[in-house]
């Protein structure tokens, strides 16, 4: 079965009829008999090609609107039998099977339907049954049968015919089974999910998901890794549904960064107004609201301009120039923003090695969704975390009432908190980060970071004092002792947010009143990992 097959019956069946009749001329050119069902075999008619029915092969209509046309013996029969097995040819000359070299299938428009909103009862009529039985058997059938289940393969089978006198290689058709049973792996796995919701189960017992691949990516986090991206069809705005205009491909790295940052940004309305979002690392660097896009992002810059080297900028609004014009003034990797001005688009030109992404909106931040992470023999599943707190449900713990200024930027650093690496530890003043605290094993070292950082911005801009001094902070979890307390009223902050919930809050409590700060309790961690 190693040997080369020639390609003379082909079943071509297809939902997506892209490309069809320019594919199937060049098959019956070749001398190709073509079998096809319903739709297809409408449009190969009508664009003049000869076309025998599958009906016609298995001596019975198709039936129940559809749903039964190719599940018989003489489709799968054919599809299935080993031409090198004299049994199984003496089942097919018994039984008038002929047999099909070529499966040409692309399956119900399932995840469509499921993306425009369908209702249950759509959605069900669009899963595909024999679409993938007959994929399944003609890839298994491989040794003898070529599959072909996307219409970018049209060209690579016509290619393969070119190059082989008429006849596909072993290779050719291992290579084809594997994408056709990925394909209806993917489309199975599109079907128990959309049912695990729409019924409400939360924990199925078997979970599945798949990806199509976007590029190959030259290495992973580091060079020695291999890596690939792959996108889920999902139709959230954000780095992967992005427009890239110009630089060079994204790298593993970027990607992971440049998705960090716009899902931060896109936490800030904008109908309140420009916000901008600065990551390196999967860490915000700096982060703030503006009157403008421009000042947005100079607030942002001014926080870290070391860190904000070499990083990743992500914009609530469309970009115009004069921002553009400013974000150039340093090396920066991405730009990310729903869209983009001509003339930022022409001063970015400049710079080979800047990319500039565009999305056409923002993610909602509210949204439900999974997020999936590998661990040794299986992999964590959670929901999003679209945690939000609003004013309202805020308790003030201590006796000093946090001012109206101080808890609009209480809830500032709160949002940003959520997306900083834990333990996270976030200052701000007047809707702009001022220090931030990441990824440490201490909450009071995040603590000690921020303020660090702050002090030596404090320097680089010339200012009389650091900008903790009078800040408002965000813890992403409880203060497990005073002692983080005591280090942020060190720093100069006069209010703190934090989830509360430790056996020690009274002790917290005590320090915050006994140092004259604010304090204020949302019930609700943002832990990340």
């Amino acid at each position: 079965m190693s040997h080369p097959v020639a390609l003379k019956r082909a079943l071509i069946s297809v939902s997506d009829k892209t490309g069809l009749i320019e594919f199937a001329q060049k098959l019956a050119a070749r001398g190709v008999e073509i079998l096809s069902t319903g739709g297809s075999a409408k449009a190969m008619r009508e664009a003049g090609l000869t076309v025998k029915d599958v009906a016609d092969v298995t001596g019975f209509p198709e039936m129940m609107d559809g749903r039964v046309k190719t599940l018989h013996p003489a489709v799968h029969g054919g599809l299935l039998a080993l031409r090198d097995n004299d049994e199984h040819l003496a089942a097919m000359q018994a039984h008038g099977i002929g047999p099909i070299d070529l499966l040409v299938v692309n399956l119900y428009p399932f995840e469509e339907t499921v993306a425009k909103g369908a209702d249950y009862a759509d959605c069900i009529e669009n899963i595909d049954i024999g679409g993938p039985a007959m994929i399944r058997a003609a890839a298994k059938n491989h040794g003898f049968v070529s599959v072909i289940v996307d219409v970018q393969d049209y060209d690579a089978l016509l290619a393969e015919l070119d190059a082989n006198d008429d006849h596909t290689t072993m290779g050719f058709r291992q290579r084809q089974a594997q994408i056709a049973y990925a394909r209806t792996a993917a489309y199975d796995a599109a079907v128990s999910t959309w049912m695990a919701g729409a019924i409400g189960e939360e924990t199925p017992r078997r979970r599945a998901f798949a990806g199509t691949l976007a590029q190959g990516l030259r290495y992973g986090e580091n060079p020695h890794q291999q890596a690939a991206f792959y996108v889920t069809g999902d139709t959230r705005p954000g780095v992967a549904s992005a427009r890239q205009w110009q630089g060079k491909e994204l790298s593993y790295n970027n990607i992971n960064d440049t998705d960090a940052a716009f899902e931060l940004v896109a936490e800030f309305d904008p109908a309140n107004g420009p916000a901008c979002a600065i990551i390196k690392h999967a860490n915000p660097c700096g982060v703030a609201q503006g009157a403008t896009a421009i000042e947005a992002y100079k607030r942002a810059f001014d926080c870290d301009t070391t860190s904000a080297f070499g990083g990743i900028v992500a914009l609530n609004q469309p970009l115009d120039g004069a921002t553009a014009e400013e974000i150039v003034k340093i090396f920066t990797e991405v730009v990310i923003a729903p869209d983009a001005d001509e003339d930022a688009k022409r001063i970015f030109a400049a710079k080979k090695n800047l990319r500039l992404l565009t999305t056409g909106g923002l993610p909602d931040p509210t949204a439900a969704g999974m997020t999936f992470r590998q661990v040794a023999g299986g992999f964590l599943a959670q929901g999003r975390d679209n945690g939000h707190v609003t004013r309202d449900a805020l308790k003030i713990v201590t006796e000093r009432q946090p001012s109206e200024q101080e808890l609009n930027d209480l809830l500032f650093a709160w949002t940003v908190a959520k997306h900083v690496k834990s333990n996270a530890i976030v200052y701000a003043r007047d809707g702009a980060t001022v220090g931030i605290g990441a990824g440490q094993m201490s909450r009071v070292d995040s603590t000690r970071i921020g303020r660090r950082k702050s002090e030596d911005m404090a320097e680089t801009l010339g200012l009389a004092q650091p900008l903790t001094i009078g800040s408002a902070v965000a813890s992403d979890a409880f203060f497990p002792f005073a002692d983080g307390i005591e280090a942020l009223a060190e720093a100069g902050a006069k209010a703190v947010i934090q989830p509360g919930g430790s056996m020690r809050d009274d002790e917290v409590i005590a320090a915050a009143n006994r140092l004259g700060l604010a304090m204020v309790f949302t019930g609700q961690r943002h832990f990340r990992h």
